[in-house]
């Protein structure tokens, strides 16, 4: 199934810890990819295990079962280019490292 990660990215950014987030595919024994979020935090919000599960519940409201993160990771910055386009290859390349994709 495609998953497409604008959609949970739009959502995550609603949320108010929320100040930058990317979502993309990582390697899963299992399914071949899963769900993953890398998740800038405003100022102050600490990167907690009840920030993970209120981030978690918030997508699980909006979102159906399969578009929602499986985990997430949290960056102080996320990576952007000059244009300020999100550079999200550097944090994909993180968790696949010489896998290959199994996207098609």
């Amino acid at each position: 199934m495609n998953i497409y990660p604008q959609e949970c990215e739009n959502l995550l950014i609603t949320h108010p810890k929320v100040a930058d987030a990317a979502v993309f595919g990582v390697p899963n024994a299992d399914l071949g990819e899963e769900v993953k979020a890398v998740v800038q935090l405003m100022p102050g919000v600490p990167a907690m295990q009840s920030t993970t599960d209120e981030l978690l519940a918030f997508c699980g409201q909006h979102l159906a079962r399969q578009k929602v993160p499986r985990s997430i990771d949290y960056e102080a910055e996320l990576p952007r280019l000059p244009t300020g386009k999100l550079y999200k290859r550097l944090l994909r390349d993180r968790y696949w490292g010489n896998k290959p994709s199994r996207i098609v």
